[in-house]
């Protein structure tokens, strides 16, 4: 993929053209024009070049450039620098990308690494309202930061869906290990996503309370809203995170349970066992004088009276549910 993905200048919330990046500064020398620039895992030779058209802190192009940073949002003069963590779902398992974001009084720039899906639906949705995309940079950010936070949903409520089949499998009792090995997995990634999530909602309140004059207050509605979304997921992610605490201990007790079950059987069997062993090895002994050796119906005595007692003790066993 090509590492500039698309760079195009805007005059009153419409599309002027593209332009090339050594074409930038020239294009922001012009009051009423701003620039939209995409960037997909660049290099720091082009790093450069944008730092130098843009006029961009070093801090923050060191950042975009090496990514692995966490979510936050930083100013840096009358600037914005925003990192936000992107989600995709392969597999049960969240892969996470870096979306780095720099936003000036007449620019904004897009640097994404890793898993993520690509702007274009951000930028044609904001060419399609040039009476929103003129109110400046500070909109384009919140459509960028309310497209990235609509690809949690997803994963929020395939979470949901996979807590509901482990409360199935936990009451049907079918490979508890492989239920106890899951709600683990599902625990880990609930963590991660939460980590990605929470400080998604205090750059909103942020954003909202900002005095740099990037973020309108006639914009400030948008941000609340993307607060409530991220607000919403992150109580789902600890309702679900409760959920799991108590179905892995229902799981385990439900184990101990089986456990017990199968000490019970195999102790009734053992008492089973018990009456024609003591019968046996009584005989195993002998003793010289026992009358029954020589009586005609001794053997077939012993051999009934064996019988009954295991049959009785069978009846009693089986009605303590014990068998």
């Amino acid at each position: 993929m090509a590492m500039i993905v698309n760079c195009a200048a805007y005059s009153e919330g419409r599309r002027v053209g593209d332009i090339a990046i050594s074409e930038i500064s020239e294009t922001l020398a012009r009051a009423d024009t701003c620039v939209w620039l995409g960037l997909h895992e660049p290099d720091e030779k082009l790093m450069k070049q944008v730092q130098e058209e843009f006029g961009l802190h070093d801090l923050a192009v060191e950042d975009a450039h090496r990514a692995h940073q966490r979510p936050k949002l930083e100013t840096y003069g009358d600037s914005l620098f925003v990192v936000l963590h992107t989600a995709q779902l392969w597999e049960g398992d969240i892969h996470f990308g870096e979306t780095h974001i720099f936003v000036g009084p007449r620019y904004v720039v897009t640097v994404r690494h890793g898993p993520s899906a690509p702007y274009t639906q951000v930028r044609t949705r904001c060419e399609s309202t040039p009476e929103l995309l003129a109110k400046g940079p500070g909109f384009v950010l919140y459509a960028l930061m309310d497209f990235v936070v609509d690809h949690y949903m997803p994963i929020v409520e395939s979470f949901e869906d996979e807590l509901e089949s482990l409360e199935d499998a936990i009451f049907v009792r079918s490979g508890a290990r492989k239920t106890t090995e899951r709600i683990y997995d599902l625990k880990r990634e609930l963590v991660k996503l939460r980590r990605a999530l929470a400080p998604v909602a205090e750059m909103c309140h942020t954003l909202n309370r900002s005095a740099t004059g990037l973020i309108l207050e006639d914009t400030h509605p948008y941000f609340r809203d993307i607060g409530d979304h991220v607000a919403r997921m992150l109580e789902s992610v600890e309702q679900m995170r409760e959920l799991l605490t108590t179905a892995l201990q229902v799981n385990l007790s439900l184990a101990s349970i089986g456990q017990s079950e199968v000490m019970k059987r195999l102790a009734g069997w053992a008492a089973l066992l018990a009456v024609p062993t003591l019968v046996a090895s009584l005989y195993g002994m002998n003793f010289e004088y026992m009358p029954e050796l020589e009586w005609a119906y001794g053997y077939p005595i012993v051999v009934g009276v064996t019988l009954i007692a295991c049959l009785l003790l069978y009846r009693r066993l089986k009605r303590a549910e014990w068998l």
